[in-house]
């Protein structure tokens, strides 16, 4: 199989990755582009690749790392946002997205951070205590199964968070947000009534910045990187810890609001 086709196979979850860490799809995006851009040009990484999805995330790491160091992504300035990651110290935040979020096991966290495996729980839990200190917000849940709406319900609730309310369709979602406006949005895709969640969302997006989270069986169709898509997208069935991850690092980069 040729080394491009095994590559794509990997580039929508190295695209979510990405998105995660910096916090924006273009920023994110744009470090994947300019990882493969490296690999181009360097045939010993090409050989590395062979490898599959472990040296291409580390690979990308070394890019990350020095952008992050640079100030640059190979073509576009890090903007403020990201330089905020300094103050959280970035590498536990990558352990706890590689293995909660990608679900990499410690050995391979190891490897792509280039850090004993014994060092990652060790900055996961470094990440950990710096959410346990983030403020609480309110969260909209966009979700038409009421399982998993109320699953998620106790989830944020659990993480100190204040429930905003739950729609199971766009047209209820709506409703919730005639008077006020959440911190923080989960969403699915599709609902009850046939109605899109991302339709839902564009309507709240139209009057608010805010942070969205969708939770969707098909993240890949959401990470082509060929148009503007989400920045912050947990696969169903979901883990526990995925969402509360990607709940965290969302609200790291939200914009200074009263929620």
């Amino acid at each position: 199989m040729p080394l491009g086709t095994r590559i794509a196979a990997h580039l929508p979850y190295l695209r979510r990755y990405a998105r995660a860490l910096t916090g924006d799809q273009t920023r994110g995006d744009g470090l994947v582009r300019a990882t493969l851009e490296a690999a181009l040009q360097d045939p010993l990484l090409q050989q590395r690749l062979e490898g599959g999805r472990v040296p291409l995330f580390r690979a990308f790491t070394q890019i990350f790392t020095r952008a992050f160091e640079q100030g640059e992504t190979g073509s576009e300035s890090l903007i403020p946002a990201e330089l905020r990651l300094i103050s959280l110290a970035p590498l536990p935040r990558q352990a706890l997205l590689l293995t909660s979020l990608e679900e990499f096991g410690a050995d391979s966290t190891a490897e792509i951070l280039d850090v004993s495996p014994q060092q990652v729980q060790a900055l996961v839990d470094e990440a950990l205590a710096d959410i346990a200190r983030q403020s609480a917000t309110s969260v909209l849940i966009i979700e038409d199964e009421p399982l998993i709406a109320m699953q998620l319900e106790a989830m944020v609730e659990g993480m100190g968070h204040r429930l905003f309310g739950i729609a199971a369709t766009r047209s209820k979602a709506q409703e919730l947000v005639r008077d006020g406006t959440p911190g923080l949005v989960l969403a699915d895709i599709q609902l009850a009534d046939g109605s899109s969640g991302l339709d839902a969302v564009d309507d709240l997006l139209a009057i608010a910045d805010v942070p969205v989270i969708f939770i969707t069986a098909y993240p890949e169709r959401l990470l082509t990187g060929n148009r503007p898509e989400p920045t912050w997208l947990v696969a169903k069935p979901f883990r526990e810890q995925a969402v509360r991850t990607a709940i965290a690092q969302a609200l790291f980069f939200r914009s200074p609001v009263t929620a």
